[in-house]
């Protein structure tokens, strides 16, 4: 069974990243998307939020599956039994930081394999920082993320408003 690890911060979730989860689903027999903790990012969702919206979305890909970590990748891809690592690039310079990414991971465990992913065109310019600035900034920001994904935000910026 060929299982792959989708790791990211995921704060958001974008239809770019569901578009990759898509893809990926019919080319592995599992799909884990691992939510990760970056401790040099300021969250907006928490992670339990993040896990549960991306289940969410997931609902429908049966091969599928989202689970929280706190870590090393390389040790969430052994505690997973996944045989590699998915990442999307959208550009050039998103290439520089992976190819870095998945050397150190290589080098911290040799079977550690990355298999890159590119973006459909309408969601190669869609990032998580950019559509929480233009959330935050109050312009619509729903054809850039999955419905459940836009109502939790949309949510949360109200209730953040009220207090």
């Amino acid at each position: 069974m060929k299982k792959i690890l989708y790791p990211g911060s995921f704060d958001p979730l974008t239809n770019g990243h569901l578009d990759l989860i898509e893809r990926a689903s019919k080319l592995f027999d599992e799909v884990i998307v691992g939510v990760a903790v970056n401790r040099d990012k300021n969250y907006f969702l928490e992670q339990s939020e993040k896990v549960t919206v991306i289940q969410e979305c997931c609902t429908c890909l049966h091969n599928v599956t989202v689970r929280p970590f706190d870590g090393l990748i390389v040790n969430a891809l052994n505690d997973c039994s996944a045989q590699a690592i998915l990442r999307g690039l959208r550009a050039f310079s998103d290439f520089e930081y992976e190819l870095q990414m998945a050397l150190m991971n290589r080098s911290l465990d040799k079977k550690c394999e990355t298999i890159f992913m590119m973006p459909t065109p309408n969601n190669s310019f869609v990032s998580s920082s950019i559509v929480k600035e233009v959330a935050l900034l109050g312009a619509d920001f729903s054809q850039y993320v999955p419905d459940p994904v836009f109502k939790l935000i949309a949510r949360k910026l109200k209730d953040s408003k009220i207090k």
